[in-house]
């Protein structure tokens, strides 16, 4: 482990966020009571769930879709981008190098950037998979080789590292490291897939030393949920071969449920039903299942509610409205009631898509670059608008942050400008 350290040559890369402000004067969609944009500061928005919190998002799009504000030729990967005081955050490969970025939300404009590895080379796309994750003055980021860092967002200097491989065994997954570190409290927690006993593990956000590690199994893919049901607070990995529940303080396992899919890609986030319901998938014909969470004398517990295959996400995550599931059963978008698992409509042409809920609206992105915006009913597909946003592969879920939306595909990032509603 690198013990905090400056680095000369501030060098960051593109999905983390800064401390610099950017005044966005007109911005009406995605403010917080008129205080300004609502920060995106991880993978999968605000509280991890792919729900954008404003009210006030615009139902309608021009014909011929939206306006676009700037582009830039980023780099190499599928890391999502993040998002805080005008800055945004991602992550990149160029030239054999792997790198953690800061740019201005505004204008494009890269404020710095901090090498995190050399480029992880693949078959689908070559370089980074993680999203960075902003916890207050720090950037946390993880490359697809497992080199964990965090930094100063607003300078990009590093102030901590931890090779996960080197120093704990980490496994690689096949793909590459791909899950994201999320903070809770002073911990930063994340799948390490090490060593037996180095499964998980917590650490210091502010100093990276390791204050609990635990369990045995195969690294995942996916993002840890956060939650609190029955008053026991739990934090759920989807590992390789497994779903499990720990106490984010401590470790120590609350409850884990064995899940096996092919080549042991269980990558899209586990997704809490409130009040005590929690819904997991995968691809590969695998399927989905809910469960129902208790809580008793102090110990929490999991049982299954239903198992189906007519839910299969592959690599992108779901996300839960008004009773309903939305997300991409392999290639097609589709709703199912979320108590049953029922299918109620399907839409195909999207392949492997993405998808995140704002204001009883679904904001899509197929892998083609389709850009669609449907309207979150359980009666049928419902689409507002659909445009082509740009070419190439995109398996990166979109980012919305003021009156800009952010749509990556492997090699660039656009800001599309949105109408005010």
């Amino acid at each position: 482990m690198t013990r905090p350290a400056s680095n000369p040559y501030l060098r960051l890369a593109a999905l983390a966020l800064a401390l610099v402000s950017v005044s966005f004067a007109g911005s009406v969609t995605a403010t917080d009571s008129g205080q300004g944009p609502i920060d995106w500061p991880q993978f999968r928005g605000p509280e991890g769930d792919g729900i954008h919190p404003a009210d006030a998002f615009p139902s309608e799009w021009p014909d011929g879709g939206l306006e676009v504000a700037w582009k830039i030729a980023l780099g190499k990967g599928f890391s999502g981008v993040s998002a805080v005081d005008g800055v945004l955050y991602t992550q990149y490969s160029r030239e054999g190098e792997e790198y953690l970025a800061a740019y201005d939300a505004a204008t494009g404009d890269q404020k710095w950037k901090l090498r995190l590895d050399r480029e992880r080379p693949d078959q689908f796309g070559d370089g980074p998979r993680s999203t960075p994750t902003i916890d207050g003055n720090l950037i946390f980021a993880v490359s697809a080789l497992g080199n964990l860092w965090a930094a100063n967002r607003a300078s990009g200097e590093q102030v901590w590292n931890v090779d996960l491989a080197k120093e704990y065994g980490a496994k690689i997954p096949t793909w590459g490291v791909s899950a994201a570190p999320v903070v809770v409290d002073d911990l930063l927690l994340f799948n390490v897939g090490g060593r037996d006993g180095y499964l998980l593990a917590g650490f210091d956000k502010s100093t990276g030393e390791l204050k609990w590690h635990g369990g045995s199994g195969k690294p995942g893919y996916s993002l840890p949920l956060t939650i609190t049901v029955g008053g026991i607070r739990q934090t759920i990995f989807f590992a390789g071969d497994k779903v499990v529940s720990v106490d984010p303080a401590s470790g120590a396992e609350h409850w884990s449920h064995p899940w096996s899919t092919a080549y042991d890609v269980n990558a899209a986030a586990p997704v809490f039903v409130p009040p005590d319901r929690l819904y997991i998938s995968s691809g590969y014909d695998t399927g989905a299942s809910l469960f129902r969470l208790s809580a008793k004398d102090g110990k929490a517990a999991a049982e299954v509610v239903w198992s189906s295959r007519r839910m299969k996400n592959q690599f992108s995550s779901s996300v839960y409205y008004d009773g309903h599931i939305y997300g991409f059963d392999n290639r097609s978008l589709k709703c199912i009631v979320a108590e049953t698992g029922e299918d109620v409509w399907r839409k195909s042409g999207f392949n492997h898509g993405s998808l995140f809920l704002v204001d009883g609206h679904l904001v899509v992105l197929g892998e083609k670059g389709k850009l669609a915006l449907v309207e979150a009913t359980s009666t049928s597909y419902v689409e507002k608008s659909l445009f082509q946003a740009a070419k190439g592969k995109h398996w990166t879920v979109p980012t919305l942050y003021g009156d800009l939306l952010y749509v990556r595909n492997e090699l660039e990032l656009i800001a599309f400008k949105l109408p005010k509603s």
